[in-house]
């Protein structure tokens, strides 16, 4: 009698298992149309091969969020924004798969005092929304280009400051020009 108990106590147990595990399934189905559905909707397949490339030698892990075709010039630039290992990215890559600036998300605390100050001299009473550092490439070789700094005003508006390493304030969404010094 004891043996029929348990066999027909494990039964309830099985089928709650099955049913887990075929509900996860579904979810994995879900989530795999939902992450192609976005990829076709950002229509991923229009990016030059080349320039995908030039992407992933770069940032190998980097998760399209949102791109752009442009034209600065004679030049065509493919802005991608993008995620890695959870931080937000951007980068303008050139048609011919060269990268001419990328900017990465950095904290508050990451960013220099001199290039705080500058922006907050700016907008006083401002608070930081978002800062990206930014990266120029140059001879193949990285050098750092400044700071886009994003400043909610005492008013509510948000401004974009761009700051030089130095301390420099080279454009002010707010102001639209440079400050004059």
């Amino acid at each position: 009698m004891k043996r029929s108990l348990r066999k027909s106590s494990t039964l309830p147990f099985i089928l709650v298992l099955c049913f887990a595990f075929g509900c996860a399934r579904d979810r994995q189905g879900e989530n795999a149309a939902l992450v192609k559905k976005a990829q076709d909707d950002l229509q991923l397949t229009k990016i030059p091969q080349v320039v995908m490339d030039g992407l992933k030698a770069k940032f190998p892990k980097a998760e399209i969020r949102k791109w752009s075709e442009e034209k600065e010039g004679d030049i065509t630039v493919y802005d991608i924004e993008f995620k890695q290992d959870g931080w937000k990215f951007e980068a303008d890559i050139k048609a011919d798969g060269s990268i001419h600036n990328w900017e990465k998300a950095i904290e508050a605390k990451d960013l220099p005092e001199v290039a705080k100050a500058a922006a907050e001299s700016e907008y006083p009473k401002s608070g930081i929304k978002e800062i990206m550092q930014i990266t120029a490439v140059s001879d193949g070789k990285d050098v750092l280009e400044g700071y886009e700094i994003v400043l909610e005003t005492s008013d509510g508006k948000h401004v974009e400051v761009t700051v030089a390493p130095d301390g420099k304030v080279l454009e002010d969404s707010g102001k639209r020009t440079p400050k004059e010094e």
